[in-house]
C-alpha cells in the first residue's frame, strides 16, 4: 500500500494545536526538554541560512544564462521589478490597514514569549554561521555570474552537487523537523499564556493577503491586457485551471504544464509560452513576496515595532533576489527569506518561526498567484517580442 502523505500544512495546523493543548498538562521538565531541542534547532536554521542562499542563489543564477539575450533581460526584469512591486503594494496596504484590525504592542514581550527566559533550556549550543546573510548573497552573485562566462565543468559540478545537498537537507532535515520546532514553539507561548493572541493574528493576517492576492492577480492582468490589448478579465478566467492546480500541488514547477497550455490559450506563442512559463516559475514570485511582507510587517507590528519604509523596501529588493530558484523546494521561499529577515528587519529564531508558520498557512495561495501571474507577464513578453522583432528563443 502506497505511504499516506500527510501536506506540510497539515502537520503544521496540528502542531500548533497540539502545542496549545498538552501545555495544560505537560510537566516542566518535559516542557525543557522541547525548549532545548527549539534552542539547538534555532541555532542550526541560523548556521544553515547562509548555506541554503548559496547553494540556491550561485546556481539559480547560472541556469539564466540560457534563451535569447535581450527577451531573457527584459524576461528577468519584469519579473523582478512585479516581485518588488507586490512587496511594496503588500507593505503600503499593510501600513494603511493593519493599525485599524492588529494592536501595536500588544506582542511587544514576544522574546520572552517565545524565548527561554522564563523556561531554561537544559543546555545550549552555539552553532555560529560561517557567513553573513549579505556575504553569502555576494559570494552566490560573484560565483553565478563567474560561471556563466567560464567553461568549468569542475566549478559547475561543485556548485550544482552543493545545491543537491542544500536541497537534500532542506527536504529531510528542515521540512520533517519544521512541525517538531513548530510545537516547541507554541507550547512555550501557551505555558505564557498568549495561545489566543497569536491565533488571531493568523487569522486577521490571513485574510488581508488573501484579498491582497485577489487584488494583485487583477492589478497583473490588467497591465498586461493594457499592453497586449487582450481584455484582462477573460485572460485571467483562462489561466484559472493554473491558479487551481497550484492550490492542490503547492509547486509552481509541478504547474507548469498547466501554466503553459492555459498561456498558449491566450494567445502567446508557443516558442516565447515555451521559454517564458518556466523561467518565471523560477523568478517570479511575486505572490510569495506579497505575502512574507505582510507577514513581517504583522509580526513587528505586534511586537511594538514601527515599520520602517526604508528598510522593508531594502528588503524586499534582497529577499526577491534571495528567493530565486526558491520555488524548486518545498517552503523554499520561507526558507530563502529567513536570511533578509534577520539581517534587515532583525528578526530572531523565535519571529522567524512565527513567520514560518504563517507563510505555511497561505503556502497554496502565494504559489498559485505566482503561477497565474507567469501567464500575465508571457503576454507582456509576447507583445513586446512581435513589436521588436527580437529573436525567438530556442526550444534547446
Amino acid at each position: 500500500m502506497k505511504k499516506l502523505k500527510i501536506p506540510l500544512l497539515v502537520k503544521i495546523v496540528i502542531a500548533i494545536f497540539l502545542g496549545i493543548v498538552c501545555e495544560l498538562f505537560f510537566p516542566l521538565w518535559l516542557t525543557r526538554i522541547f525548549v532545548t531541542f527549539n534552542g539547538l534547532f534555532s541555532n542550526f536554521l541560523g548556521f544553515i541560512i547562509p548555506l541554503l542562499i548559496l547553494g540556491l542563489v550561485a546556481p539559480g543564477i547560472f541556469e539564466l544564462k540560457g534563451g535569447a539575450g535581450k527577451l531573457l533581460l527584459i524576461t528577468t526584469l519584469i519579473a523582478y521589478i512585479s516581485t518588488v512591486l507586490a512587496g511594496s503594494i503588500s507593505f503600503y496596504t499593510c501600513e494603511l490597514t493593519y493599525p485599524s484590525i492588529l494592536s501595536f504592542g500588544e506582542m511587544s514581550e514576544l522574546g520572552d514569549v517565545i524565548g527561554t527566559k522564563a523556561i531554561e533550556p537544559f543546555f545550549k549550543m552555539p552553532i555560529p554561521p560561517i557567513m553573513d546573510v549579505t556575504s553569502s548573497l555576494v559570494l552566490a552573485f560573484f560565483l553565478g555570474l563567474c560561471l556563466s562566462y567560464m567553461k568549468s565543468d569542475a566549478l559547475r559540478n561543485c556548485l550544482f552537487d552543493f545545491r543537491e545537498c542544500i536541497i537534500m537537507v532542506i527536504n529531510n532535515v528542515i521540512i520533517p523537523v519544521l512541525p517538531l520546532y513548530i510545537f516547541g514553539i507554541f507550547l512555550k507561548i501557551a505555558a505564557d499564556g498568549e495561545a489566543g493572541l497569536v491565533i488571531s493574528l493568523f487569522i486577521k493576517v490571513i485574510i488581508v493577503i488573501f484579498i491582497l492576492h485577489i487584488f494583485w492577480l487583477i492589478f497583473q492582468f490588467c497591465i498586461a491586457g493594457a499592453i497586449s490589448r487582450r481584455n484582462p478579465f477573460k485572460a485571467l478566467i483562462t489561466m484559472m485551471p493554473a491558479y487551481f492546480t497550484a492550490l492542490g500541488t503547492q509547486s509552481s514547477a509541478a504547474t507548469i504544464p498547466v501554466t503553459l497550455s492555459r498561456t498558449k490559450l491566450n494567445g502567446v506563442d508557443n516558442k516565447i509560452a515555451d521559454f517564458v512559463i518556466p523561467l518565471c516559475a523560477t523568478i517570479h514570485l511575486s505572490g510569495s513576496c506579497l505575502k512574507i511582507v505582510a507577514c513581517a510587517f504583522a509580526v513587528l507590528f505586534m511586537n511594538g515595532t514601527i515599520p520602517q519604509t526604508g528598510d522593508f523596501f531594502l528588503f524586499i529588493c534582497m529577499l526577491s533576489i534571495t528567493m530565486v530558484a526558491a520555488p524548486g523546494v518545498p517552503g523554499g521561499a520561507i526558507m530563502a527569506a529567513l536570511g533578509p529577515l534577520s539581517e534587515y528587519l532583525g528578526f530572531d529564531a523565535s519571529a522567524q518561526a512565527l513567520m514560518i508558520a504563517l507563510y505555511i498557512a497561505m503556502d497554496s495561495f502565494g504559489t498559485a498567484c505566482n503561477v497565474t501571474g507567469d501567464g500575465a507577464i508571457a503576454l507582456i513578453i509576447n507583445r513586446i517580442h512581435n513589436k521588436r522583432g527580437f529573436s525567438s528563443p530556442s526550444n534547446d
